[in-house]
């Protein structure tokens, strides 16, 4: 079985390359260059046709037409490494709630933080119900660290980056979240920290 999983800087191969280190999980990395366009190669347009990073192919998985299989999006191969590699989905609730935080994280969260005619409007709110919905040391889904986690705290740990102006002192749980987060290993380790 091998997994290679694609990325490239500044893209959200982070993502799913944190919850590999995580969990353990064994795989190759393929950094690929964008200013050299790479990520525009046929060979990688195979992978990805949209010719976007991250992108996982697992050989352990055969797709439809029998060849390893290929995924892109981040939330898509979280939900994949969660389920087939990392054994953390135990039921269809789970699978169903890691989705969830999944889309949010992809969707509604990164839209609010990072597009900024939404940041305006989204922010206060969603920040006001994550705070009250993330509870240090409790994990969004099931008992343990997972997708979901990595999803959702890797947005929010990327606001002391991008966005240093926003005040994080009205979401204190937010604010525990990052800084734990900030000292992981793993964390430490993708985002070049160490």
């Amino acid at each position: 079985m091998t997994l290679t999983l694609y990325g490239g800087p500044k893209t959200r191969a982070s993502m799913p390359r944190w919850y590999l280190e995580e969990q353990g999980i064994v795989y190759d990395l393929v950094e690929l260059d964008l200013r050299g366009n790479q990520h525009r190669q046929p060979d990688y347009l195979e992978i990805n046709p949209f010719g976007k990073l991250p992108a996982l192919v697992d050989t352990s998985v055969q797709a439809s037409d029998g060849t390893p299989l290929k995924l892109f999006e981040s939330g898509a191969i979280l939900l994949h490494l969660a389920e087939h590699h990392a054994g953390q989905i135990k039921s269809a609730a789970e699978r169903s709630l890691t989705a969830q935080w999944l889309l949010f994280a992809n969707a509604t969260l990164a839209i609010a933080l990072f597009v900024p005619s939404n940041r305006e409007r989204e922010f206060p709110r969603l920040m006001q119900e994550l705070n009250h919905q993330l509870t240090p040391g409790r994990p969004l889904v099931g008992d343990q660290w997972g997708a979901a986690d990595c999803a959702v705290t890797a947005y929010l740990a990327y606001l002391p980056i991008f966005l240093p102006q926003e005040d994080l002192s009205p979401y204190p749980a937010i604010q525990a979240l990052i800084t734990a987060t900030q000292q992981r290993p793993a964390y430490r380790k993708v985002m070049g920290m160490d």
